[in-house]
C-alpha cells in the first residue's frame, strides 16, 4: 500500500485533516498511476500507484465518488517530477481532508458553513468611496438577489464592520442547502474560507457563479485597495496559492454537480 502525505492532527475535523496533509518532499516511488473500479468501496474510484491504492493519511484509501474526480487526482500523481511536491496537489490534499476529516463529521462541518453565512462577506458594504460600493454592489447583488429567489433567503446589508444580525427565517433558508453528502459538503467548506462568503460558495456549488467570477467575488477590496495603492507582490502570490485550492474545490463541486 502507498501512503498519502503524513502528519499531525488537531481538535477540529477539517484542521485536523489540513495540518495531517501539510507539505513535505519525498522522491517519487511509482511509475504508473491507474484508477481501480470499487477499489475504495462501494461505487467509488480508486488512485493507484504501480497497482497499490493510494492511502490518506489516515490510511484510508485515496478515492473518489466518480470516474472523472478519480481521473482529476491521478492526473496529480503522473504530473510529479523527480519529487512528489504535495504543495502543488491541491485536489489530493483538499481529497484527504475529505475523506479523513469532514466524511465523519459532517454537522460539526455544516455549522463552521453556518457561522461564515451568519456573517457573509456580502453583508458588509463599504460607507465610500461610492465607486467601490458600486463595484461592491455589481459583484455581490446578483448573488444575494439569486439567495432571496432560489434559496428564500433574504439577507440585511449594514455599512462598515459593524455586526448585522440576519433574520433566523433567512439563514435556516440558506443553511437548508447544504449539501449532506461529504465530498461536496468538504468542497463547499473550502470555498467558503477561501473566499469569506458562504453564499459565494453556495452560488458556486449551484452554477450560477463561474470560479473566476466567484473568485473575483471575493476580492472586490482587495483589488480595489491594489488600485489605489498599487500590488503588494506577497499578498499577490499567497492568493496565487489560495486560488490553487479554491480552483480544486470548485472542480469538485463542479464535477458533481454534472454527475
Amino acid at each position: 500500500m502507498r501512503e498519502g502525505f503524513e502528519g499531525n492532527g488537531a481538535d477540529k475535523p477539517v484542521e485536523a485533516a489540513r495540518r495531517a496533509v501539510r507539505p513535505s518532499q519525498r522522491r517519487r516511488f511509482y511509475d504508473a498511476v491507474t484508477i481501480a473500479a470499487g477499489a475504495g468501496g462501494q461505487g467509488d474510484h480508486a488512485v493507484c500507484l504501480d497497482g497499490k491504492p493510494v492511502r490518506t493519511p489516515a490510511r484510508r484509501t485515496l478515492a473518489a465518488p466518480v470516474p472523472e474526480l478519480a481521473r482529476a487526482l491521478a492526473d496529480e500523481w503522473a504530473a510529479q517530477g523527480e519529487f512528489i511536491e504535495p504543495a502543488k496537489m491541491p485536489l489530493t490534499r483538499l481529497a484527504n481532508t475529505i475523506i479523513d476529516g469532514v466524511a465523519a463529521a459532517q454537522e460539526q462541518v455544516a455549522a463552521e458553513i453556518r457561522k461564515y453565512l451568519a456573517s457573509d462577506l456580502l453583508f458588509y458594504r463599504a460607507e465610500s468611496p461610492a465607486p467601490l460600493r458600486a463595484r461592491q454592489a455589481q459583484h455581490w447583488d446578483p448573488v444575494l438577489a439569486w439567495a432571496r429567489q432560489a434559496l428564500g433567503a433574504d439577507f440585511k446589508l449594514g455599512a462598515g464592520v459593524v455586526h448585522v444580525d440576519q433574520p433566523a427565517a433567512a439563514l435556516d433558508a440558506a443553511g437548508a442547502a447544504l449539501p449532506r453528502d461529504p465530498w461536496p459538503l468538504g468542497a463547499l467548506h473550502a470555498a467558503t474560507t477561501l473566499t469569506g462568503s458562504t453564499l459565494i460558495a453556495l452560488a458556486l456549488m449551484r452554477g450560477v457563479l463561474s470560479p473566476e467570477a466567484a473568485w473575483q467575488a471575493a476580492h472586490v477590496d482587495e483589488d480595489w485597495n491594489m488600485e489605489q495603492w498599487g500590488k503588494d507582490e506577497i499578498a499577490l502570490r499567497r492568493r496565487s496559492s489560495r486560488f490553487a485550492e479554491f480552483a480544486a474545490a470548485a472542480l469538485v463541486l463542479g464535477l458533481l454537480r454534472e454527475r
